[in-house]
């Protein structure tokens, strides 16, 4: 009778187990903060805090994924994480020049084109952590995968230069994060943005252990990610540039997917992926000359999402890069958070 009723308890509590996980597999971590609105650049500045407020919302009021999303506490990225890439000097630089800001002013940051304000440090390190705990959450088991609605973005940071809006390269710092904490050996970095992240390329450009692919268009600031940059030493072969002309559509860009990213993947078998999710490639945006539409962006997340789920385990991570139009950024995020859920 006593093996019987044990008997009963563990398949009482496996089925639980397996029902968890089963729909786990549909949960989404979205990691966002209004922490993230107290990054002041300035008026007219089009990075600005409206970007991530409409974008939020419409998440909210979006029912038919209300019930698959999980909302973790972000928490701030220790300097020890940040680093992982930065080197100490600019750390301190970034410390030393916002701290000198008072109150309501802004300024930039002395190694490029970066607005400060007296706030930034923090919001910046905030930015990180919410990658970080993205990628925690998704290794608990506790989601599928995961997307980071923050500011400011990172792409174009490299370990030792502010430059393009961004202070720390958040998703450089996660994939660091990732194989010091849990081991990856291959790490795949999609960046769709319609800038180059050339920071992203410089951090990773001798390294084989991190696979950077971009999507941009050309000719367009800062003005690298030509197809002919492919890796240095080692990481030789592991960069892949696909650069675009001004009015592409849809079909180029997912062509970029289908024709090339995929090949590669199938060769390269990624452990991970992270997005660099830009949507200033999106028909009307204020800085880019590129015609995605919202649909573009949906069908992309199912490639990678195919990508994911073959080689990854459906491990992956969007953190929100460039985009300054913000029912254009809501749309997009929508369309893809709609097809993590599924």
């Amino acid at each position: 009778m006593k093996t019987l009723l044990l008997s009963i308890i563990l398949l009482f509590t496996a089925n639980n187990l397996v029902g968890e996980n089963i729909n786990n597999k549909n949960k989404v971590a979205v990691l966002y903060s209004d922490e993230f609105l107290l990054h002041d650049t300035g008026l007219g500045h089009p990075e600005n805090p409206e970007r991530l407020s409409k974008v939020v919302n419409g998440i909210k009021n979006n029912k038919s994924l209300t019930s698959f999303l999980l909302w973790p506490k972000i928490k701030k990225s220790s300097i020890e994480e940040i680093q992982l890439v930065h080197t100490q000097k600019y750390v301190d630089l970034v410390a030393r020049e916002i701290s000198m800001i008072k109150s309501n002013d802004t300024s930039f940051l002395s190694t490029g084109d970066t607005a400060i304000s007296k706030h930034s440090n923090e919001v910046a390190k905030l930015a990180v952590g919410a990658g970080i705990t993205g990628a925690d959450e998704i290794m608990k088991g506790n989601v599928s995968s995961a997307f980071a609605i923050v500011r400011p973005p990172g792409h174009h940071a490299s370990a030792s230069r502010g430059m393009g809006f961004c202070i720390y390269n958040n998703i450089a710092i996660v994939a660091r994060y990732l194989q010091e904490q849990h081991g990856f050996k291959r790490i795949l970095i999609v960046d769709f943005d319609v800038h180059h992240g050339n920071g992203t390329q410089d951090i990773f450009y001798d390294d084989d252990s991190v696979f950077y692919f971009s999507v941009h268009q050309h000719p367009l600031y800062p003005k690298t990610g030509r197809p002919n940059e492919t890796g240095i030493g080692k990481g030789k072969g592991f960069t892949l540039n696909v650069d675009v002309p001004e009015g592409s559509g849809d079909k180029i860009f997912l062509d970029a997917f289908r024709n090339q990213l995929n090949p590669a993947m199938d060769k390269y078998k990624p452990e991970f992926i992270l997005i660099s999710a830009g949507f200033d490639a999106h028909k009307g945006d204020l800085l880019g000359q590129l015609n995605y539409t919202s649909n573009g962006f949906r069908q992309v997340a199912l490639e990678l999402k195919g990508i994911a789920e073959k080689y990854a385990a459906g491990r992956t991570l969007y953190m929100l890069e460039g985009g300054y139009v913000a029912d254009n950024i809501s749309q997009s995020v929508n369309e893809i958070l709609g097809v993590l859920i599924k």
